[in-house]
């Protein structure tokens, strides 16, 4: 996927000569290495082309593209991007620790001012520390902690983080990371949903 990339979000800075990195295609594996190279090459602002579908039909290309929109979130990187529904789930607040989009087209159309309204950085996040996964959940209002250290539900987060196919990950698992809102099905995979934290923010009295 090809992108705009500046090293700065503010648009009247980002006019400024040398701020501008020009189109660029991390080409990583993965939305979290190409993430690692955009931050890595100085962007701190990075517009996606095309709209990205956030429903459950959604295609691989989009399923992608949202992946790194989470992934540049953790990372404090602006997104510039639209989003695309049909069947009204950008409303509903499950996306909504991601960096808001521009515009929602679709049966959710107005949902960005909402999106971007009730936003703010660390929504829904998690860090992974030896033999755990912490999660602190603010998107649909009281604050929700989940501390997940059996090895299976541990695993499958790292499985899930770049999406797995159905089979990859115990049933029983995903169902229940899914009845918490943790999990989505998107592109005919099934993505962990929290943003990695790169500095955890949060002092330890309220862990």
């Amino acid at each position: 996927m090809v992108v705009e990339a500046w090293r700065d979000y503010d648009p009247a800075v980002r006019a400024l000569p040398g701020m501008r990195l020009g189109p660029l295609e991390p080409g990583g594996a993965t939305a979290r290495e190409d993430a690692e190279r955009l931050h890595a090459a100085g962007a701190r602002c990075v517009r996606l082309p095309e709209p990205v579908e956030v429903c459950a039909g959604a295609g691989p290309r989009s399923a992608r593209a949202l992946a790194l929109v989470r992934e540049l979130t953790g990372r404090a990187v602006a997104v510039e991007w639209t989003a695309r529904c049909g069947d009204g789930c950008a409303g509903r607040g499950e996306l909504g620790h991601l960096y808001p989009p521009q515009e929602v087209e679709g049966a959710a159309a107005g949902a960005a001012r909402g999106w971007r309204a009730a936003y703010f950085p660390g929504k829904c996040v998690y860090r992974r520390g030896p033999g755990f996964v912490e999660v602190r959940d603010r998107r649909f209002g009281p604050l929700e902690l989940f501390t997940i250290d059996e090895p299976p539900f541990v695993a499958a987060v790292g499985a899930l983080r770049d999406g797995a196919a159905a089979g990859a990950v115990p049933e029983g698992v995903l169902a229940e990371l899914e009845g918490a809102r943790l999990v989505s099905r998107l592109g005919g995979r099934a993505w962990w949903l929290p943003v990695p934290v790169h500095r955890w923010p949060f002092g330890s009295y309220a862990l």
